[in-house]
């Protein structure tokens, strides 16, 4: 993983566990802890033109997700870039995708770049935005 900017140890891990979090909540296929990590007003843009917005909205389309065609999957997410801006913000660019039951290496048509941007507050971390396209 590459670090740019500057950006303290303690904030660097603690953005980077936010990552690791949903990644988890991911493996369990468990959508109320995956949306737990997002902000109330979130957004999620996804290629094909899919928008979500709010915590809610992510949490629905995540539970049908996993509860559908992602039952079983796994996220791949490796941050390639992590900068806290302005001590309360940070941007993650991460090389992403997800693995069916099964698989064990990404399929080309599943790799992504993705973009988080994640926001401190009362000093915890939260997604307030996600983009990803194909890489």
């Amino acid at each position: 993983m590459t670090d740019t900017g500057t950006i303290g140890t303690r904030d660097d891990q603690a953005v980077r566990d936010v990552l690791h979090a949903l990644v988890a909540a991911w493996a369990a296929n468990d959508a109320d802890a995956f949306a737990a990590h997002y902000t109330d007003d979130a957004t999620v843009v996804l290629p094909g033109g899919v928008f979500h917005q709010g915590r809610e909205g992510i949490r629905s389309y995540m539970a049908a997700a996993f509860a559908g065609p992602l039952k079983g999957s796994t996220s791949v997410d490796e941050p390639e870039s992590v900068r806290v801006v302005g001590g309360d913000a940070a941007v993650v660019v991460s090389r992403s995708g997800f693995l069916l039951p099964g698989e064990e290496e990404l399929p080309a048509d599943r790799r992504r770049r993705a973009t988080w941007v994640l926001s401190r507050l009362d000093g915890v971390w939260r997604v307030e935005a996600y983009h990803n396209c194909p890489a």
